[in-house]
């Protein structure tokens, strides 16, 4: 058996986690195999781990299969229960050393520099010392989390070793790669502040090195939905096309959860459309009991990434009143994106973090946190907005989210990779 000739290694907490990130390593090897790639592996968690941790995950008898080619590899544990943490560090951190020393040219990217980007320096380190000369090239990008929850922390902390480690981690990396612009403008601000601290240089270097990568989206899967697969996949559910209005994001208070509760017992077009809730998080169980004498919101725990496109297609609108907290920010907002290639209803949300990059001026807007202003916005939405204008800003979305498809920001991340026909 012949070894592969090119391959990526994407180290990432993939699925089963409901995160948008998981989505993008999914898409991002996908176009792999068709970039010239022949071996694409996602190093990731062992399932126990993932919900061990308390993460949201996704059904796991309904992922998604990956392409043949697509290998997705979970590490067991090294040594026993008196290394914690690090006992699954090791075990990726190790497997991606033995990939290294296969002599395969690889490109490694890491998304979530705590603790992935950590793995692939000392798996690249160890490899070098170890004299396996791997021919590797790393990638590392920032994801929202990256800054909003872990950098700011430590600057809130006042934990600048951590924040020094944080840094030195980061631009380690052979390219540096943040996932919106937002994203890299807060880099550029924690390092400002780390270095007026600490005497260190960090910031001249990001601003100097760090570039703007989007989340990749498979548009196939959201374009051109068949309407009967539609009205079959809402029926199941005791829906209608038109008939609610769409939640679909981790269940969490910087998502907006509460408000939108709240003002939907507020709105008038409550008697036309149900409150649909889809997703897990660690506001779910509160905010359904909150709100469980309402018997018009519906919470969803089981949709997946076949359902997904099919329910936001048919709403009447999606709404995801997303505001900042100290331990999150909109950084982007892939499932914006996701919304704004299926069609359907209106996106009302909030310029939160990076979410004008996503959806630009085809959604409507209103001030975060704002809960009477939200009920308002989302009753002209539903009961006065004319057809045409709602057609008008379904066209305007679609076209602006082509900018993320999963194809065009694989080329950009990665501009060297060839078409599969013409690699080699």
């Amino acid at each position: 058996m012949s070894l592969p000739t090119r391959r990526l290694v994407i180290v990432v907490r993939a699925d089963p986690v409901i995160c948008g990130h998981s989505g993008e390593a999914r898409n991002l090897a996908e176009v792999a195999l068709t970039r010239g790639f022949d071996d694409v592996r996602l190093l990731t968690w062992p399932v126990p781990a993932l919900q061990a941790a308390g993460l949201p995950l996704k059904p796991l008898d309904r992922l998604l299969p990956y392409s043949p080619g697509i290998t997705v590899e979970r590490p067991e544990p090294v040594g026993d229960y008196r290394v914690p943490d690090g006992r699954h560090i090791a075990g990726l951190t190790g497997r991606l050393v033995e990939l290294l020393a296969e002599g395969i040219p690889t490109t490694c990217l890491s998304m979530y520099l705590v603790p992935h980007t950590t793995v692939v320096n000392d798996a690249v380190t160890a490899a070098r010392a170890a004299g396996f000369a791997p021919d590797v090239r790393t990638v590392a990008k920032a994801v929202g989390s990256d800054v909003t929850n872990v950098i700011k922390s430590c600057l809130r902390d006042g934990r600048y070793g951590a924040a020094t480690v944080l840094f030195t981690t980061f631009l380690a990396s052979d390219e540096v790669v943040a996932v919106s612009e937002y994203t890299r403008e807060e880099i550029v601000a924690s390092a400002e502040q780390v270095d007026a601290h600490c005497g260190t240089r960090f910031a001249e270097e990001c601003r100097r090195r760090v570039t703007v990568s989007y989340p990749p989206i498979d548009a196939s899967a959201y374009l051109d939905l068949d309407p009967a697969e539609v009205d079959a996949a809402l029926a199941r559910r005791g829906l209608k096309r038109g008939g609610y209005l769409l939640f679909l994001s981790r269940v969490a208070r910087a998502k907006g959860i509460y408000d939108l509760v709240i003002a939907y017992g507020q709105m008038r077009c409550r008697d036309r459309v149900r409150l649909i809730v889809a997703g897990t998080g660690p506001a779910l169980e509160h905010v359904r009991a909150m709100s469980k004498e309402d018997d018009q919101i519906t919470y969803l725990t089981d949709v997946d990434d076949r359902e997904k496109p099919l329910l936001m297609a048919g709403c009447a609108a999606y709404v995801l009143p997303t505001k900042p907290e100290p331990d999150f920010v909109e950084t982007f907002g892939i499932a914006l994106a996701e919304k704004m290639l299926a069609g359907g209803g209106p996106i009302v949300t909030t310029l939160t973090g990076g979410t004008g990059e996503a959806v630009g001026d085809t959604a409507v807007l209103v001030e975060p946190g704002d809960i009477a202003a939200l009920a308002e916005t989302v009753d002209r939405v539903v009961l006065e907005m004319p057809e045409a204008e709602r057609r008008d800003l379904e066209v305007r979305a679609r076209a602006r989210a082509m900018l993320f498809d999963r194809g065009a920001v694989f080329d950009g991340l990665f501009p060297s990779a060839e078409p599969a026909a013409l690699a080699g």
